[in-house]
């Protein structure tokens, strides 16, 4: 039998990778030596605070944390989780059986989503979202079921819409603070998510990663906090962000005991847990000085102050996002016909910027691109000068 892609049943429900165009015509660009100011990979370009480096340091040189770890964490860090949601969120959780460590988020949610669907089921996921929320959905096996999240007015009607449709949804996606939307929502909105699950009997699915990535006095809810929260689902969480530890692949999950035990069984036939010296380096990102995720948050602040208003300032009118690493851009009118993808294109070719498509994040956000604010303000002006080319 000789080997094609014909032998690879889920390749053929895995769309092509729509950044891969944009991300060739970037590397392209910098083989002809070209600057390009590159807005895309929501990927912190700070390094690590300097006691949690200094944790792994001293705790990798340990013979002792060299040995296969805990799949579902070690206990003194589910601990720290617990205490966190408690500090943050008044938020009582068993750290045996309410929390699990996972491997980064996409990790945690596509583990989550083979222990949840059988072959065939289906997810009710935002349109446009994050990447790994539809994809996991379909490395499972599953079926996607897509909700307009894209208008706040009618987020929640949407949403109940596609819960009553058929085939019913056995799970329902959402994420707030949004990546990509940059959409925020207040405790009342979980609430109300919270009746929804109850009614339609359905496990709700939190991605709360962008957690402490909030400006202007606004401090995002956690979906636990919601009343009967922990019947109906669970939240997922990473150090990525708030701490600067994206390659360190470190996150993890809480809520309802049945969804965490269900994670935790498939988790202990994949996995070993992480290194453990990146577990103790969590708990010290988790119990000490929460300093470092203010100087983080105040970085992304005053870099979206730079970018936005450098782009209304040459004609881009945008919205100041008030959470997450990302400025939700509407393509300009003149531009629009063009598409995401095309005018992202026209920006590395005209401008020497890079930007990620709003299509690849759902067709529903075809009107739009993502900058992620990765580059420093100095350099996010510079782009603004450069694309104020496109609107004389």
């Amino acid at each position: 039998m000789s080997i094609n892609s014909e032998n690879f049943s889920l390749l053929s429900k895995l769309p092509q990778y729509v950044f891969s165009s944009v991300n060739e015509l970037k590397y392209e660009a910098r083989i002809r030596g070209e600057d390009i100011i590159d807005f895309g990979m929501g990927n912190p370009d700070q390094p690590t605070p300097r006691h949690i480096i200094e944790k792994l340091l001293e705790s990798s040189v340990q013979g002792r944390n060299h040995r296969y770890s805990i799949s579902a964490g070690l206990p003194k860090l589910r601990l720290a989780i617990s205490n966190w949601y408690k500090r943050n969120y008044n938020v009582d959780l068993d750290p045996e059986n309410e929390t699990i460590v996972t491997i980064g988020s996409k990790e945690g949610l596509s583990h989550l989503m083979i222990s949840l669907l059988a072959p065939g089921e289906t997810v009710l996921v935002p349109d446009p979202c994050y990447p790994i929320h539809s994809y996991s959905v379909l490395i499972a096996r599953g079926n996607i079921k897509e909700y307009n999240s894209i208008d706040d007015k009618k987020l929640l009607e949407n949403i109940e819409k596609g819960l009553k449709s058929k085939p019913k949804p056995k799970a329902l996606i959402i994420s707030f603070p949004s990546n990509p939307t940059t959409q925020t929502v207040e405790l009342d909105f979980f609430t109300k998510i919270v009746a929804l699950g109850k009614k339609y009997s359905v496990i709700v699915i939190h991605d709360f990663a962008y957690a402490d990535i909030c400006f202007d006095d606004y401090k995002a809810p956690s979906f636990l906090q919601a009343p009967g929260s922990m019947d109906v689902g669970v939240e997922s969480f990473s150090l990525s962000k708030s701490y600067n530890m994206a390659g360190w692949r470190v996150g993890f999950m809480c809520g309802n005991s049945e969804v965490i035990s269900a994670l935790k069984r498939v988790k202990s036939y994949l996995d070993y847990g992480i290194f453990q010296p990146i577990q103790i380096s969590a708990i010290t990102a988790l119990n000490e000085t929460q300093e470092c995720v203010n100087e983080i948050r105040e970085n992304y602040r005053s870099r979206r102050n730079r970018l936005v208003d450098g782009l209304n300032k040459i004609g881009w009118e945008i919205e100041s996002p008030k959470a997450t690493m990302f400025v939700w851009a509407k393509i300009p009118d003149q531009f629009l016909e063009l598409g995401s993808l095309e005018f992202s294109k026209k920006l590395i070719t005209d401008c020497n910027v890079a930007v990620s498509p709003g299509i690849g994040f759902g067709k529903s956000g075809d009107k739009y691109v993502r900058f992620a604010l990765i580059e420093n303000e100095q350099r996010i002006q510079q782009a603004a000068r450069s694309i104020r080319k496109l609107f004389k």
